[in-house]
């Protein structure tokens, strides 16, 4: 009997033991709210800031400590978060299901998960801000801009790290998407692909992204738009254009829709500008998407898109002015002519999901056509005087022209017609082995091209063409070439997401990407490690690190070279990119911030040298350069006001190239500034509100940013050592919440009961009226054949006022 309570008390103090050894376990299943398990959901202890993820079964483990109050919070992109309270033994075992609620009007923020963080060059973007940001292009771009830096409120491009606009790379719901390509000014773009109503979250990297992305050397914005959980829509009305657009839901909850119309008018903007005349601007865009859930194993989606963009402009006067106080010159133009262009878009995609709650495979199947016929007609002549003012206020013609300078007549005239067809045939896989999450894909494009380019400048000065040439009439410049063509390219990748251990502490992406082209017979392989690291502790710390190849095959656009020929010869742009960085989450007032910093080199090889033509790039259409990008980012996020979200963006680089096919010609044996080179930028966007009223706010965003390299009109690139004037703007509006639904009750008769919210804006563009310099026209001198550089200015200050009803 005493051997038998021996051996049980034995037992007992063994089992003890272990279940001393053990820390307490929360396991389960997540879904969402239509019962659909719900995959990479974090799941985080919020004491420790330790946690994992959801697999492809919406399962997840993880290790909690044990013996006092723990919080597990549960939170997904689009999702109400869900908190847990728990206060487990050791060796305790909870099981704990749970279902995720999508939030109502998702679209109108984003969340940005642990995942997205661990990512090297990965950038938040605060969706909520979209539509109360005061700034002319507004939307997704209009954050984006005062993230990376900017030059021009007239368009919605933007230059990431030392590239140019085509380096870009923009998906919406993994569907790549177009841009127009004749558009030469910022006057002439209209509305940007991305409808900020209809999205959900967006991901945007500004360098060293996973191999999963295209081919490209600059940038990812890769979007996705919403599934509705019931009706609802908005309605926007300013001075600048109007949007509409509407969500819903099937009663069977298997068929969703989303649809989006937007019409935007510059024309009050364009008014502002030194060329004064007639502008008739108008740009329309509708979009819609549909999906439907056929079973519990396969969902259709589809996505159409029509942009219909006119700009008619008759040009009248122009007086610009500049110089200093005791040297300044003034530049009066009187114009004869117009131009008319028309830039239509259509963009249609279908998409087949496969997905078995038992299976561990994930496939998607994509087919889209991109279309975009384009028309640029001007004939513009101008008639100009040039001359000196007088500066000295004690003489009766103080401020006007006391010496002329150089008279005579610009013409410029073109008819360039540009037809772009793209399709687009695509495979996405994925693939969870637990700690090992792959991702493989393929895709097949062909492109068509039909272009037409007719276009040249004279310019007659003092009765003497420019250049002048007694034997004929020259032209400053002439283009014509036709071509059309069409090509394939295939590409694909493979990408392995390796999760070292189950805190998700180490984490590293691996993959590689391939592309051939049968236009040039070039096969590319590029590379691609992406690693984040979170040490121990209670500081919420990630350390990110990204490296590989990113090589960019041409496009049309790349392939024309400045005479208008086509290069079908063209070899990919090459980079190779080493980003390093961290990710700091701290808690400071009791306010939550967050501090991105990152340092970058980008080694470059077969460029294709370019320029820039206002918005649009013109290239030499020849791998004839090397180059190299290097610089550093920091930005910070988070409440300076309670509950007002604020971020400021750094940023520094250097960029500069070499041509090396022609060592002879002086200037081309060292290195030369990028177009693209702006050397510092400060972007910052602050929001604040009433001290005792939430409900009326103001939101200033401000840009600062070093000018961009110039030079004259020579074609040589290596001259091009002048700077513009740096680009200083701050933007301001007022918004008020004059509905909130929820905070208060209508009698049951009431047409209020119908709306969710009324916002009224009114917006200050400009604020200090500063006036930047976008480029440069070259006026030469009768006499002396001096050359001046007369600025070409953006707008000027301007008021918008803005309604935003929500219901």
């Amino acid at each position: 009997m005493l051997q038998l309570r021996l051996l049980l008390f034995a037992v007992m103090l063994f089992f003890s033991y272990i279940a001393a050894a053990q820390p307490a376990v929360v396991d389960g299943f997540v879904r969402d709210d239509s019962g659909r398990v719900m995959e990479l959901v974090a799941v985080v202890d919020m004491e420790t800031m330790i946690g994992g993820h959801t697999n492809a079964k919406g399962y997840y483990m993880i290790e909690i400590p044990t013996g006092r109050n723990i919080t597990v919070a549960y939170y997904a992109p689009g999702f109400d978060i869900v908190k847990r309270s728990l206060n487990l033994a050791k060796g305790d075992v909870r099981s704990l299901n749970i279902k995720l609620k999508r939030r109502e009007n998702v679209g109108k923020e984003v969340v940005v998960t642990d995942k997205q963080r661990n990512v090297a060059g990965n950038v938040r973007v605060e969706l909520s801000k979209a539509n109360f940001i005061p700034d002319i292009s507004g939307g997704v771009e209009g954050l984006i801009k005062l993230l990376v830096g900017s030059h021009n409120e007239l368009t919605s491009q933007y230059s990431v790290r030392g590239g140019n606009y085509d380096e870009n790379l923009v998906y919406v719901n993994d569907f790549e998407i177009y841009r127009p390509f004749l558009v030469r000014t910022g006057q002439q773009e209209g509305l940007s692909f991305v409808n900020s109503d209809l999205t959900q979250n967006v991901n945007f990297s500004v360098g060293g992204f996973q191999a999963k992305y295209g081919d490209k050397m600059s940038s990812v914005l890769d979007v996705t738009y919403k599934k509705p959980k019931r009706f609802a829509g908005s309605v926007m009305a300013s001075l600048l254009g109007a949007n509409l657009h509407l969500e819903g839901i099937s009663k069977n909850k298997k068929l969703t829709y989303l649809f989006g119309a937007r019409q935007k008018t510059n024309q009050y903007v364009l008014q502002s500008q030194p060329t004064k005349g007639i502008y008739n601007p108008s740009f329309t865009d509708i979009q819609a998407l549909v999906n439907y859930k056929i079973n519990d194993n396969w969902e259709l989606e589809a996505i159409g898109n029509y942009a219909r963009n006119r700009f008619t402009f008759f040009p009248e006067t122009r007086v610009s002015s500049f110089g200093v106080l005791n040297q300044a010159y003034q530049l009066d133009v009187y114009y004869d002519g117009g131009e008319f262009d028309q830039f239509d878009s259509r963009f249609g995609g279908v998409s087949a999901s496969y997905h078995r709650d038992s299976s561990r495979l994930r496939l998607k199947f994509l087919a889209s056509g991109f279309q975009t016929n384009e028309y640029e007609t001007y004939d513009i002549g101008g008639e100009y005087l040039f001359g000196e003012l007088q500066t000295d206020q004690s003489k009766k013609d103080f401020g006007q022209i006391k010496t002329y300078l150089g008279t005579g007549f610009i013409q410029n005239f073109a008819r360039n017609y540009l037809n772009v067809s793209v399709g687009d045939i695509a495979m996405r896989g994925a693939y969870d082995a637990n700690k090992n999450f792959l991702q493989f894909g393929l895709n097949a494009v062909t492109t068509s091209i039909q272009d037409e380019l007719h276009e040249w400048e004279r310019r007659d000065s003092a009765r003497y063409n420019q250049p002048y040439d007694p034997n004929n009439l020259a032209l400053a410049y002439f283009y014509h070439s036709t071509a059309s063509f069409n090509y394939m390219r295939l590409n694909g990748f493979f990408q392995d997401n390796i999760r070292f251990d189950s805190a998700g502490r180490l984490n590293a992406s691996l993959g590689v990407r391939f592309n051939y082209s049968f236009l040039n017979k070039e096969f590319l392989i590029s590379p691609r490690l992406q690693l984040s690291y979170k040490p121990k502790g209670k500081r919420d710390v990630i350390f990110k690190f990204s490296t590989g190849l990113y090589q960019q095959p041409p496009f049309y656009r790349e392939m024309r070279d400045l005479n208008g020929g086509v290069n079908k010869e063209l070899r990919a742009q090459k980079s190779l990119q080493v980003v390093g960085g961290v990710d700091y989450s701290f808690n400071m007032y009791h306010r939550d911030f967050r501090l991105t910093a990152e340092m970058y080199f980008k080694n470059l090889w077969d460029l294709d040298p370019y320029f820039y033509d206002n918005v649009r790039i013109r290239y030499t259409g020849k791998n004839d350069a090397i180059g190299r990008i290097y610089g550093g980012e920091v930005r910070l996020y988070g409440d300076l006001v309670k509950d007002a979200t604020s971020w400021i963006s750094i940023g520094l680089l250097k960029g500069e190239q070499k041509i090396t096919d022609s060592p002879s010609i002086p200037g081309y044996d060292s290195y030369f500034p990028l177009p693209s080179d702006q050397r510092f930028m400060l972007g910052m966007y602050f929001e604040d509100y009433l001290r005792h009223n939430k409900n009326f706010k103001a939101h200033i965003n401000m840009m600062y940013a070093t000018g961009l390299p110039v030079g004259p009109p020579t074609g040589h690139l290596y001259q091009n050592t002048l700077r513009l004037p740096d680009y200083k703007r701050v933007d301001i509006g007022f918004s008020a919440l004059l509905l909130d639904a929820e905070r208060h009750e209508h009698p049951s008769h009431s047409y209020f009961n119908l709306l969710h919210s009324i916002w009224a804006s009114l917006e200050v563009f400009n604020l200090l009226s500063i006036q930047n310099t976008l480029s440069y026209t070259w006026i030469q001198d009768n006499s002396t054949n001096k050359r001046y550089a007369v600025p070409n200015r953006l707008t000027s200050r301007l008021l918008n006022v803005k309604v935003i009803v929500n219901f």
